[in-house]
This record gives C-alpha cells, sequence and structure tokens, in this order.
C-alpha cells in the first residue's frame, strides 16, 4: 500500500516540475511514510510515498526495466507475484529486485494489457512510456485501490488521492453538484464523477492510456451473473469449493516481509477469516477491534468470545460520543466526499491501534455480504419481489417482521411502518434499481436542505440512472438477487466501503488492509452460486456458514446479523460540542456555501439536539451527518486549502531526473 501521483504533459514539453510532483507526495504522505520517490523527464514525472511490505530493501519506487524504457508508480500488491515470476523468468526476463512492483514492468512488457487478467492482487498503477511518452494505468477489479486523474491547464494528473492533484494550485477546487446529488442518492459518486469539478476516478476493472493530448478510458474485468443455474449441485459442493477458495485466498495475503494482522468484529466474515489464518498458515494472530460506549452499537462480548476461542492476541480500542466528534474533521479530510453516516471514524481509531502496535497490514472480511448475499437489502429485496407479484396482498408483507423482528415499535405500528416504508416503489420492479429504492429513499432526504440555488443547478439531472448508464447486456434477464448484487458492488462497495470506510481509514494512518472475500476467483464464485444458496428462506449467506461450520463455534454462525454502524448526531450533542459543528451550521458559514438552506438545518440542528438522547429517525440521522460532512469538505478543501509544502530532495530514496539529459 503506498500513494502515487505525477502528471504528464499533453502540450509541447516544457520543464519539468520537481517542486509540483514533491507536493504531491507530500500531501499523502500518510499512505505511505517509509519512504519516498521521485521520477522525471521533460513530459513527465512520477512520485510515490511508500508502504514498505514486500523487499524492504529492493523495492523502491519509482522502479524501471531493464533498459529504463519504462517507469512504475504502483499502490497496492499483486499477491501471485512469485508465480508469475517464475513463469517470467522462464519467459527470458530478468529481475533485479525480489518485488511485486517489477513483475508488474515485466507482466507488462509480455502480454501488454492482458497482465491484468493474470494479476490476482489490489492495485492502482502508472507505467510510464518513455519512447512514446505515453501513460498507462490501471484499478484493480473491485476497486479496492483508488486512482484519480484529472486534466487541466494540457496537463494530464494522477493520484491515488485527490489532495494530492490539488497540491497544483492551478488546479480548480470547486464543488461538482451533479456528484453531491448522486452521493445524496447512493451514498457515493458514480464513477468518472466525483464531488470535485474536474477531478475524475477511474472505475473499478478499469484502466486508461494517456498520450498526445488524449485519453482512452476501457473496462477489462466486470461481475457476471449467469442466467441460468445448476440445480443438481448441492450445497456441501458449493461450500466444500468456497472453503478451498478462501483457504487459498487466505494464504496468499499473508504474504508479506512485515507481521499481518486481523481485524475481527464479532461477526461471521472477519471470524471466518481469522480461523482460516489460525487453523490452515502457522501465522502467529493478531487482532484488533472496536468496542462502543454505546452499547446499542458494541460488539465486544462477540469479539472477546472468538479472540479466546482460537487463542489470538488481542487489541481493543473503545470508541466515544466525544472520540467521534473529535475525529470526524480528520476522517472527513481523508474521504475526501461527504458522507452520509458516522462509520468511518471508528475505523480510522481501528487503524491507529494498528499502527500503534507497529502493524502495517491487516486481513479483514469485508466483501462477504456483497459477494455472498449478506446485506439486509438482498432479503429486502427478495421479499419486495414476491410481494410486488401482489402488492394487495395482506400476509406476503409480514415476511418483512420476520426480517425486523426486534424493530423497537409496538406489532400494530411495526407492521404500519414496514408495509409503508417497503411498499415504496413497489411497482417499480423493472427498474434496475429496485433493490436500492428503500435505501435510496431514506438517502435522499438531505436533498430537501439544499438552496433554491443548488435545486436549479439539478434541474432536469436524474441521479437514480446514475449507475444504469453501461449494464451489462444481460441484466435484465439475470435473477433479482444477482441485479441487487451487482448494483450494490459497483456502487456502495467500491464507492463507500472500500473507501470512505476502507483504503482512506486505513491509509490514514499508513496501514493496508487486505480483503480475502475480494479475491477475484471468490467474487467470480460468488456470481456462480444460485441465489437459494446465498440465501436459503431468510438465512443470508448460508454458503459461507455451511463452508465454516467446522472452523466456527455455533454461537457466531447461528447469531442474527449486526450490521456495522456508529452512533451518528447524538455524537456532536454531549456536554461539550464542538466548536466546528456550530461555526460550520452558522447561518453566516451556510449562507457563504450557499449549498444548504440556512432556516431549514437550523431547525434540523435544534431536532437532532433536543433528541440528542433518544432515536431519531434515519433520515434525519442522514440529513444531518450529510449536511455537517459537506461542509467540512468545502471548508477544507475549497475555502480554506492549506498550501502543501515540498519534500526536501534528501528525503528521497529515488530521485530520477532525465530531464536534464533529454
Amino acid at each position: 500500500m503506498c500513494g502515487i501521483a505525477g502528471y504528464l504533459q499533453l502540450s509541447s514539453a516544457v520543464q519539468p516540475e520537481h517542486g509540483l510532483v514533491s507536493r504531491m507526495v507530500n500531501a499523502m504522505r500518510h499512505r505511505g511514510p517509509d519512504e519516498f520517490g521521485a521520477y522525471f523527464d521533460n513530459y513527465c514525472g512520477l512520485g510515490q510515498a511508500r508502504l514498505s511490505i514486500i523487499d524492504l530493501s529492493g523495492g523502491a519506487q519509482p522502479m524501471t526495466n531493464e533498459d529504463e524504457s519504462l517507469w512504475i508508480t504502483f499502490n497496492g500488491e499483486i499477491f501471485n507475484y512469485l508465480e508469475l515470476r517464475e513463469e517470467l523468468l522462464a519467459r527470458g526476463h530478468k529481475f533485479r529486485t525480489n518485488s511485486d512492483t517489477e513483475v508488474i514492468i515485466h507482466a507488462y512488457e509480455q502480454w501488454g494489457t492482458d497482465c491484468l487478467s493474470r494479476f490476482n492482487g489490489q492495485f492502482a498503477f502508472v507505467i510510464y512510456d518513455r519512447s512514446s511518452h505515453n501513460l498507462f494505468g490501471a484499478r484493480d477489479r473491485l476497486g479496492i485501490r483508488p486512482l484519480f486523474y484529472s486534466i487541466q491547464g494540457g496537463r494530464f494528473y494522477f493520484g491515488s488521492e485527490i489532495k494530492s492533484i490539488f497540491a497544483d494550485p492551478s488546479v480548480k477546487r470547486e464543488i461538482d453538484l451533479v456528484g453531491l446529488d448522486q452521493l445524496f442518492t447512493w451514498w457515493t459518486t458514480a464513477p468518472p464523477r466525483t464531488v470535485f469539478e474536474g477531478i475524475s476516478e477511474l472505475e473499478a476493472g478499469c484502466y486508461f492510456r494517456a498520450t498526445g493530448g488524449e485519453l482512452e478510458v476501457r473496462r477489462y474485468w466486470s461481475l457476471d451473473y449467469p442466467e441460468e443455474y445448476d440445480h443438481s449441485r448441492s450445497s456441501d459442493s458449493w461450500a466444500e469449493e468456497l472453503h478451498e477458495l478462501l483457504v487459498d485466498s487466505v494464504r496468499l495475503r499473508l504474504r508479506a516481509d512485515v507481521p499481518v494482522g486481523a481485524y475481527l468484529s464479532g461477526g461471521l466474515d472477519s471470524s471466518a477469516t481469522t480461523a482460516l489464518i489460525k487453523n490452515f498458515t502457522d501465522t502467529p494472530v493478531e487482532t484488533f477491534s472496536i468496542a462502543f460506549h454505546d452499547k446499542a452499537f458494541d460488539e465486544s462480548g462477540y469479539q472477546n468470545q472468538m479472540a479466546e476461542f482460537l487463542g489470538t492476541n488481542h487489541h481493543s480500542i473503545r470508541c466515544t460520543y466525544d472520540d467521534i466528534a473529535a475525529n470526524f474533521p480528520d476522517v472527513i479530510f481523508h474521504t475526501e466526499k461527504p458522507v452520509v453516516r458516522t462509520a468511518p471514524t471508528p475505523l480510522f481509531m481501528l487503524s491507529n491501534l494498528v499502527r500503534e502496535n507497529r502493524f502495517k497490514v491487516v486481513l479483514t472480511g469485508e466483501g462477504a455480504d456483497e459477494m455472498l448475499g449478506g446485506y439486509d437489502i438482498f432479503k429486502e429485496t427478495l421479499i419486495r419481489r414476491f410481494w410486488a407479484r401482489n402488492p394487495e396482498s395482506k400476509w406476503r408483507p409480514i415476511l418483512l417482521k420476520k426480517l425486523y423482528p426486534t424493530l423497537p415499535l409496538s406489532g400494530a405500528r411495526a407492521r404500519f411502518y414496514l408495509e409503508t416504508f417497503y411498499k415504496a416503489g413497489l411497482s417499480q420492479y423493472d427498474k434496475y434499481y429496485f433493490s436500492h429504492i428503500p435505501r435510496i429513499n431514506t438517502t435522499t432526504k438531505v436533498k430537501d436542505f439544499f438552496t433554491d440555488e443548488v435545486r436549479n443547478e439539478l434541474t432536469g439531472q436524474d441521479s437514480l440512472q446514475a449507475f444504469g448508464v453501461d449494464l451489462p447486456d444481460r441484466f435484465e434477464r439475470w435473477h433479482h438477487l444477482s441485479r441487487a448484487q451487482y448494483v450494490e458492488a459497483r456502487s456502495l462497495l467500491a464507492g463507500y466501503i472500500l473507501s470512505s470506510q476502507g483504503d482512506r481509514m486505513l491509509c490514514a494512518h499508513g496501514v493496508e488492509g487486505r480483503f480475502p472475500f475480494l479475491d477475484h476467483r471468490v467474487a467470480e464464485f460468488g456470481c456462480r452460486v444460485p441465489p437459494w444458496h446465498k440465501i436459503l428462506g431468510l438465512n443470508e449467506k448460508f454458503i459461507l456458514k455451511k463452508a465454516m461450520r467446522q472452523e466456527l463455534p455455533k454461537e457466531i454462525t447461528a447469531r442474527v446479523k449486526q450490521p456495522y454502524m456508529a452512533p451518528d448526531s447524538n455524537s456532536f450533542f454531549q456536554d461539550s460540542p464542538p466548536d466546528y459543528v456550530s461555526g460550520l451550521l452558522s447561518k453566516e458559514m451556510l449562507g457563504k456555501y450557499n449549498l444548504f438552506n440556512p432556516l431549514f438545518v437550523e431547525r434540523l440542528k435544534e431536532k437532532c439536539s433536543r433528541l440528542s438522547h433518544a432515536h431519531l429517525s434515519f433520515k434525519d440521522n442522514m440529513s444531518f451527518i450529510g449536511i455537517l460532512s459537506t461542509q467540512l469538505l468545502y471548508w477544507q478543501f475549497v475555502d480554506d486549502f492549506r498550501a502543501v509544502d515540498s519534500l526536501d530532495r534528501s528525503d528521497f530514496s529515488v530521485w530520477v531526473d532525465y530531464s536534464k539529459t533529454g
């Protein structure tokens, strides 16, 4: 895990800007604090902030091939690099290091863009070809590692984080209202759009070529579900294949020249990955988890149970309301986009705990829900699709009560709420976003707070179509669970779970997350598994529970799923609310930024303050967090952006300057 950045001149060649690359690297040194590197010629500048994990002494970047015609800056890991290295050696390639970075260069020399299909990893890299003066960049299949770019002022910029591109003061910093509208629909923007005008994101499973003033972006991989499933194959057979895949995926993700730990939330997914480390490798297991002061969110009992069951050396951090309020501005600085929940904040604290214990790498359970049918939204989809066949049925919506038996309402009120909430959009079962209508209806409440000017700017925009632009040709013929999984993976997984809650919170403290469930082989397996083996009745991730039944106690496999959440608006209205809340939500600052109606926000703030110790609706909570995080984002990146200093030349372990030789 590293930070990469750089630029390519798209117009006539000018002198390289050493200071610009230095500032771009420094802007994200938190991602890779171990060493820095830079490459320059009269057309291109490449930068690297390295977190050294593989080949600690020989893996410095930017790195080149034998004749120095290709240069690479790379963020991430290629887990099958040892096998690829042997294949490339057999084909005559010569290596100077033991790093996975050098494997990418030779694989690109050997296979061109087809090298991407051979990588098992999580990556974002850019390769510069000195002979043609072009850039080739790529991002991993599921979007674990980020890559942003921008074309402004005759330059193509790229970086692991947007703040590295903003290190050039000539790059404009303005909020993209369409991107904001998308985010307040889907929790994220649809690539290439971001919440900043002129800043684009390379989508997961895509690559680009930048040369001669032209930019070409192409897709090389996507989730693909069958139209028909194998009805004859037993669940035991599917479970056995999944177990074998996960064992190999975990083994690959333990490849490192530094210690590797694991997150342990107390749920099925992280317990599964930790158990596989314990039972199928000789790696000493150290685990890390979050405990909450608010018992409604706390899973420490299950965490401690699993740590004791597996005999791990366990570390835990306790998160309070005040912790969330105190860390929230730093969280938004790293997410570089608004959020509608505070859930990234405890994960920001958790990665700091990992770093304090001298770990750079952790395995986590992300991806299991998306690939194997674990979220409530998938079960809701099955029920709502069944209900849509007979919308006037009185008993079909009763299934929702089985899904949410602990809803804190009386029987009659609970049924009325569920039927009213989930019946919305029931007739739209032909829409690609049918599965996500309940979530969308909750999230979009924040748009009610937009100013009239923003509303006018967004006239004619339809954010519901953001992820429906280039759906697979067979999408309409997929099972409705498959369609829901596809939309979830392409939107929330890549744009929020792996970004705001994942890469950004881990990298904020120089920690790399690795995700066994997001091995592309596991993802492709998940596509092939019939829906009834993923969700049996209303029993989510049935096939995973079956695969892990010998590894985990029944208390873990049979427990009711508890979605990861954190206290939201009540975190900001305790005994001593932070000054930034009243400041950024003041009439003056709201008027200055002109995104949200000051009168409406004041009413919401009063409501949140009055009900700080009671249950607010999800809509009100999301609206408050969305508004506050947007105001923070505007303040940090548009209104009061701090210029980034250049690193000293002596800080760079690699400094290659071809501008002197042409």
